[in-house]
């Protein structure tokens, strides 16, 4: 194996599960340099609990584990719901944005701990490198990246286990559990294994933030989220934090089968690749936001912001967050969340979840007066015929032409 480059520190972004865990130990051996295993706490629960102590019992000189739930959802995750960001019409980018944090928190403790590497558990297959390579080199593009996948020749799951065996790492997947898993405050994600089988319909214990639908409480439940400058503040009338909110939302959402993707998607590097998918509060959210805009936003504003939608999801998927692009559509799109204030009514029940009142006291577009069916003063129907006449003039000409052809 031909090494990149000598390098004397590396800062590893590190879960615990199998990969990194075989990682640590392979960079410890081929590299023979100091590793610095960082884990970024997203929201994944108990999933972290034994982590440091993996990490220094897999031979990491030094651990970081840093809270950072309230910044990934505040500047992460709400810039991206203001702008109704979802990838190939499914997938709400869970594990798309999770990225950049992680590798901005990565790129800080690099250079606080003088660090001249930096490396991943991405594949060469798939996404997250490219995510996690383009934000290390947006915050210093001198630093030098180990990517072991694209080095060892550990290139199946079962050569892994077998290094893992030989290096005493203990093994996460199972062939009760044959599927991997990447969760954080936002959604849970899986792949690989049984799912494979793109006709196979996953097995149910495979979930683990939602109940089945089916057997979901058989009573629906209302709740209201306000809104202010298109960032969600409170729920049911109690104000929260961001990271606070969404993880109540979670809880709700769960409680009711919420939430739950299956989607045969296509990787930035070309292949089709199958995900199933658990995203219940940010699936709440998603629709209450999409409510409140109904009521405040201007037509033509929402349909320019709408036709961005698909570029800014491919953006995001495709590992630019920090790239000018991103950030200009950002500010686009902020302008225009500047009038979106108010309160949504969800309802939730056996895995749907549906918008059955929107209000806004102060941007309120909806006027009655105009709007109603019944007798009103302000609008003369009379005025639609020449409405009309003006916008079929092209459709008649072009009827006319065809005619004498």
């Amino acid at each position: 194996m031909a090494k990149q480059k000598e390098v004397k520190k590396i800062v590893l972004a590190y879960s615990g599960g199998l990969d990194t865990s075989i990682i640590l130990k392979w960079l410890k051996n081929e590299y023979g340099c100091k590793v610095i295993a960082f884990s970024a706490d997203l929201g994944q629960g108990d999933e972290l609990d034994a982590v440091r102590d993996k990490a220094i019992a897999t031979g990491a000189d030094k651990v970081y584990i840093d809270d950072l739930k309230e910044e990934f959802v505040k500047d992460f995750v709400f810039p991206m719901f203001r702008a109704n960001a979802i990838y190939e019409g499914h997938y709400l980018l869970g594990t798309s944005i999770a990225r950049p944090l992680i590798a901005k928190r990565q790129m800080e403790i690099a250079k606080k701990e003088k660090a001249d590497a930096v490396s991943h558990g991405a594949t060469g297959k798939g996404n997250d490198q490219v995510r996690f390579e383009l934000a290390y080199y947006h915050f210093d593009p001198s630093i030098t990246v180990v990517a072991p996948w694209r080095e060892w020749n550990l290139g199946s799951r079962q050569a892994l286990v077998n290094y893992a065996k030989k290096n005493g790492i203990p093994i996460p997947v199972t062939k009760k559990r044959p599927w991997s898993s990447d969760r954080n405050i936002l959604h849970i994600s899986f792949e690989g294994g049984i799912l494979e089988d793109t006709w196979a319909e996953p097995p149910e214990d495979m979930y683990v933030l939602t109940n089945a639908p089916e057997k979901a409480p058989n009573k629906p439940q209302y709740v209201e989220i306000e809104f202010k400058n298109g960032n969600a503040v409170a729920v049911d009338g109690k104000r929260m934090t961001p990271a606070r909110l969404l993880a109540h939302l979670n809880f709700l959402g769960g409680e009711h089968g919420i939430g739950r993707v299956d989607l045969l998607e296509n990787r930035s590097v070309g292949m089709k690749s199958r995900g199933v998918y658990e995203t219940p509060g940010g699936t709440i959210l998603r629709e209450a936001h999409s409510a409140v805009e109904q009521i405040t936003m201007d037509r033509e504003v929402m349909r320019i912001r709408d036709s961005l939608i698909p570029e800014y999801a491919k953006l995001v998927y495709s590992g630019y967050w920090f790239a000018p692009e991103r950030e200009l559509l950002q500010t686009l799109i902020d302008d225009s969340q500047k009038c979106v204030n108010g309160v949504a009514r969800v309802k939730l029940y056996k895995g749907l979840c549906r918008t059955v009142g929107r209000k806004s006291d102060t941007n309120s577009l909806f006027n009655l007066d105009f709007a109603t069916f019944e007798q009103d003063q302000v609008f003369n129907q009379a005025d639609a015929e020449g409405f009309i006449m003006i916008n079929a003039l092209r459709l008649k000409i072009r009827s006319l032409m065809q005619g004498k052809k």
